[in-house]
Formats: C-alpha cells, structure tokens, sequence
C-alpha cells in the first residue's frame, strides 16, 4: 500500500512538473519565495488595523510569528526523522523532472505548503466576519506550494501533508488568540 501511494505521488509530481516551461520559470522562482508575498501581507495586516485597531493587529501579528516559527520547528522535526529526497536529489526521477531549483535539504513535509496553509487558515478565521471574501487568501496556499513542485522540489503527498501540518497548528495557535483575545481584548471584536 506505501509503495503504491509512492508511486502514485512520483507519477503525480512528474505530470504536474513537466507541465512547466522555461519561459514560466523566472516567474515560479519569484512565486516561491516567500520576501515577495511582503505586499499581500502588509495588505491583510492594513484589513485588520482597518477593522481591529493597532493593539489588536499587533496581537495578531505576533501570532502569525509565532505561529510560523512553531510551524518551521515542527515541519523541521518531521523532515529530519523522515529524510525523505527531495525530486531533485532522488535518483530514481532526478532525470525524468525539470529541476529548476536544487536543495540538499529533506523534502517531507514542505514548510512552504505548512506555513502558508497556517496562516491562510488563521487570517481567515480572524477576519472572515469583516471581509465577505476572505476565502480568497486559500488561493496563496496553493499557488504558493505548486511553485515547490514546478520546481522540482517536493513532491504533492509532501505538499498535502504540509497543508495537514499547517491547519492543525494554525488550529492551535487560533485556540492561544481566542484565549488571549478575550482576556485581554474584552468587548473587541475578533473571532
């Protein structure tokens, strides 16, 4: 049953890798990078300054740190106990992918699928009363964690545990905001 789920996630990721082209490749690389998402970021935290004040966005803000260097340590953890080869270093498909980027790191669980999905899932529970169409911010996620496979650097079932990763610990994070929300924030809005 394992050798089949591996098989099928190889098959997947060389299907979905060797749709890209050299022409897109500049593109995925600015994609993947996480310093290039900043605008989007000062966006939402404007959203919540605009709807929440400062002392509550800054509250946020710190559980988004937090959220994402617990997020890094555990999604680190997980790839050093498996130390599963990424794309680019296995030699069974290194041939058969487009490796646009190398890393010699481990591949499972992807931090770029993990964090993302953590904070797509925190924002959105936070201030999806305000903005009718919060659910959009799920789209980085996904753009963002395809990047990691056009590259040739993690493969799907890396990525579906990343996204697994990411809303159990952006679950307990919202549980740690809930609880300090109202301690601290009573009669503010939130969650």
């Amino acid at each position: 049953m394992l050798e089949t789920l591996q098989q099928l996630d190889r098959d997947l990721l060389v299907y979905l890798n060797s749709l890209g082209s050299e022409t897109f490749d500049p593109i995925w690389k600015v994609i993947t990078k996480q310093i290039y998402w900043t605008p989007v970021f000062l966006f939402i935290g404007y959203l919540a300054y605009k709807k929440l004040g400062w002392r509550h966005t800054l509250l946020i803000v710190g559980m988004i740190a937090l959220l994402v260097a617990f997020t890094d340590q555990a999604t680190n953890l997980i790839k050093n106990t498996v130390q599963r080869l990424r794309p680019c270093n296995n030699p069974e498909i290194a041939d058969v992918i487009r490796a646009v980027v190398k890393r010699k790191s481990f591949s499972f669980v992807s931090g770029h699928a993990s964090n993302s999905m953590a904070s797509a899932f925190f924002l959105f529970m936070v201030l999806r009363r305000y903005y009718k169409y919060m659910g959009f911010i799920f789209l980085w996620p996904l753009v963002f964690a395809y990047s990691r496979i056009y590259l040739g650097l993690h493969y799907p079932g890396d990525i579906l545990a990343g996204y697994c990763l990411g809303l159990l610990t952006g679950f307990l994070i919202l549980k740690l905001y809930i609880y300090l929300r109202n301690r601290y924030f009573q009669g503010e809005q939130g969650v």
